[in-house]
């Protein structure tokens, strides 16, 4: 591993990402870490299903193919590998992954790290009756392995910055009490695990970059813990102070950003260019991490369908009542949930059939798969001829599937185990943290700044700002951010909670939440309860509030001109 730095790439963001981003990263440019995150929430529901069918399923076959691919590679190059891609299963993706290199005739050390799954224990911790029940374990874990040899771990539900913090902790060998170098290992940490979001993926302005198919990440981590993010060269995408804060301010809860490990402070994030894609990260500050660990639970909520009606030309609100009148009538026994949303997106006068179409969407949720199956896919049907004029589906309801719901839970930490299983079989067992510090909310920072006057123009608020959302269980976060001074002493003025509620309809009767970024010219948004139950369960049309900050960015609202 080089001296200086410790360069840890990501060659996976989500459970299904790109597949040969493992080999693009090995053969790209040197590395010493290559880090995989394949789990989400709703990644440990689509696990747990899995197990349930098979026992000795629940990991990630993904990350299975890609290494018999790539193991080689890795061998040659002297690449470690770290990835939460074992689920709920990490002994058995260890165990398959050693048949895997004596197949392949390499020596390679595998070790994995276990503890986070508490679903035998439920009862015990309170839980109810969870399918999946999966605590948020830290880098330590990782740490041991990688001290004792390992060129493969494999890991559950770790927190997505551990992947990072546990290779560099190992290298330079940090202790349990570097709260600054761990929380600046936890800021790239979290640039990276989305991988091409970092280099110009979902990008607001994305007409400025080439990102037709945009290159995976890497950090160059420094003893102190400051970071560079870059990529490897001749690859898409790029890496720029705004590509980078994009991943800063996506799916974060306020200045606090906390760990097994330690507590990031995210507003004291300093962000600079050092040239075509390379931007510095420094300056942050670290805390003891929080008591308590977080805990994913999913359990089965029921089923659910869902049918799209498209009602074209004139009269769109009468043909809307007339489908939702005859499938009221229809839908006996009526599924203890039915949501109907009429989304007006025709034209008046308009030059195509397309265009003049509106579509009302209806879906159900019931306990009883038969509620919501057969009974409701043939009611649907049964209006093809003695409904609306114009009367068309663009596809065929299917029959019932099953639903998820997330709950997030806290335990104290001494409660979790967390093992690290080393290559040679021996179980290390990693102590919970003996200095913690509870999670307190940031006070707001000063605003001393006056906001830009003059003339106004009403603008689409993404002519001066940029924007990413995503999802926290069911809540909803959108982080927004402008390039100039002149545009945040406007913005933070401006897009207060009201002002949000204002231009997000949808969050009118919801909780708000704002935290102010002033290093990194930044909003950040928490919208509770948007999603419902969390992702498996919305039957709202965005489910992971993925397009959220681009329907914001989208809204008109008075602008400075001397901003635009």
């Amino acid at each position: 591993m080089a001296a200086r730095s410790l360069r840890i790439g990501n060659a996976s963001g989500f459970y299904g990402d790109r597949f040969s981003a493992f080999r693009e990263m090995l053969e790209g440019g040197p590395l010493d870490v290559l880090t995989g995150d394949y789990l989400a929430e709703l990644t440990l529901l689509i696990l747990g299903r899995d197990r349930l069918k098979n026992p000795a399923g629940g990991y990630a076959r993904t990350f299975l193919r890609q290494l018999e691919d790539t193991l080689g590679l890795a061998v040659e190059k002297k690449v470690r590998i770290v990835a939460n891609a074992g689920g709920l299963n990490p002994a058995g993706l260890a165990e398959d992954l050693r048949a895997l290199t004596t197949k392949l005739g390499l020596s390679v050390r595998v070790a994995h790290v276990e503890g986070d799954d508490l679903v035998g224990r439920a009862d015990e911790l309170g839980f109810d009756q969870p399918l999946t029940a999966n605590a948020y374990l830290g880098a330590w874990g990782i740490a041991a392995c990688l001290d004792a040899g390992a060129d493969i771990v494999v890991t559950g539900r770790v927190t997505d910055a551990s992947l990072v913090v546990g290779p560099a902790a190992s290298h330079f060998g940090w202790k349990r009490h570097d709260w600054d170098r761990l929380a600046g290992a936890m800021v790239a940490g979290h640039v990276l695990e989305c991988g091409a979001q970092a280099t110009g993926g979902n990008f607001a302005f994305f007409n400025e970059l080439d990102v037709r198919r945009p290159g995976f990440p890497l950090a160059e981590v420094f003893e102190d813990g400051s970071s560079i993010i870059t990529k490897h060269p001749d690859t898409g995408g790029s890496v720029t102070v705004d590509t980078v804060k994009a991943q800063l301010v996506y799916e974060i809860s306020g200045a606090r950003y906390a760990g097994p490990d330690a507590t990031a402070r995210f507003d004291t994030i300093q962000v600079e260019s050092q040239g075509a894609d390379r931007v510095r990260l420094w300056g942050i500050q670290g805390e003891p991490p929080p008591p308590d660990v977080k805990v994913c639970l999913n359990r089965l909520g029921g089923f659910r369908n869902e049918a799209d009606f498209m009602l074209v030309g004139l009269d769109i609100e009468a043909k809307a009542a007339l489908v939702r009148a005859q499938l009221d009538a229809a839908l006996r026994p009526r599924p203890s949930e039915v949501v109907y949303t009429l989304a007006r997106t025709e034209g008046p006068d308009a030059p195509s059939e397309e265009q003049a179409s509106a579509t009302l969407r209806v879906a159900v949720k019931d306990a009883d798969a038969k509620a919501v199956g057969r009974p409701f896919s043939s009611a649907v049907v049964e209006l093809a001829l003695a409904s609306y004029p114009g009367f068309f589906l663009p596809r065929l309801p299917g029959d019932a599937s099953p639903f998820g719901v997330y709950t997030p839970a806290f335990v104290p930490a001494g409660k979790v185990p967390h093992v690290a299983v080393l290559p040679d079989g021996a179980r290390v067992d990693v102590a919970p943290p003996d200095e913690t510090l509870g999670l307190e909310g940031v006070a707001p920072p000063s605003l001393s700044a006056a906001p830009p006057r003059g003339p106004t123009k009403r603008v689409p608020l993404g002519r001066v700002a940029l924007a990413r959302s995503g999802d926290k269980g069911g809540d909803a976060n959108v982080g927004v951010w402008v390039r100039t001074e002149e545009a945040w002493h406007w913005l933070v003025h401006t897009l207060t909670e009201d002002r949000l509620r204002e231009l997000l309809p949808e969050a009118r009767e919801l909780a708000v939440h704002r935290h102010v970024f002033p290093n990194l010219r930044a909003l950040n948004f928490v919208i509770e309860r948007l999603l419902g139950e969390g992702v498996s369960s919305s039957t709202r049309f965005d489910p992971q509030a993925k397009a959220l900050g681009e329907w914001l960015r989208s809204r008109h609202i008075d602008v400075p001109e001397q901003l635009l």
